[in-house]
């Protein structure tokens, strides 16, 4: 119990020094801005030096050199204000007659494949329901 009264007493007087020297308190929020327009913390601050008291002739300012403009940019920025338009494929070239024969030729062989799988397909499922009617008529489904 006495190093938490200690300890308590150090940190409060801690607080003390702190608010005496940098006033109201330094929350982040309210102390970096007052370090901001100050030129920053007062640890950081280095001291300023004495100037010599003695007279420069006046000269003119010395001006930094002017560079051109910048160009103009050829695009705006990426997503601004809208995303870029799809590309979108030209429709294909018209085919020649022979072309378009071929294509068909292989098509209709296609489908003539597809024809025989579906009718052999059917004739399984008839066979199934002609087996499922048979077996309601006998009693044999419940």
């Amino acid at each position: 119990m006495a190093l938490y009264d200690g300890l308590h007493a150090l940190l409060l007087a801690l607080l003390v020094v702190v608010k005496m020297a940098y006033g109201y308190g330094w929350g982040w929020r309210r102390g970096w801005r007052r370090w901001w327009w100050r030129g920053g913390p007062p640890w950081a601050q280095q001291p300023q030096p004495e100037q010599a008291q003695q007279v420069q002739p006046q000269q003119p300012a010395a001006r930094p050199p002017q560079y051109p403009p910048y160009p103009p940019m050829p695009y705006p920025p990426y997503g601004y204000p809208y995303p870029p338009v799809p590309y979108y494929m030209p429709p294909p070239p018209p085919m020649t007659p022979e072309q378009e024969l071929a294509m068909l030729e292989d098509y209709k062989k296609a489908l003539e494949e597809d024809l025989k799988d579906l009718q052999e397909e059917l004739k399984s499922v008839e066979e199934r329901i002609k087996e499922l009617k048979k077996m309601v008529e006998q009693g044999e489904g419940t």
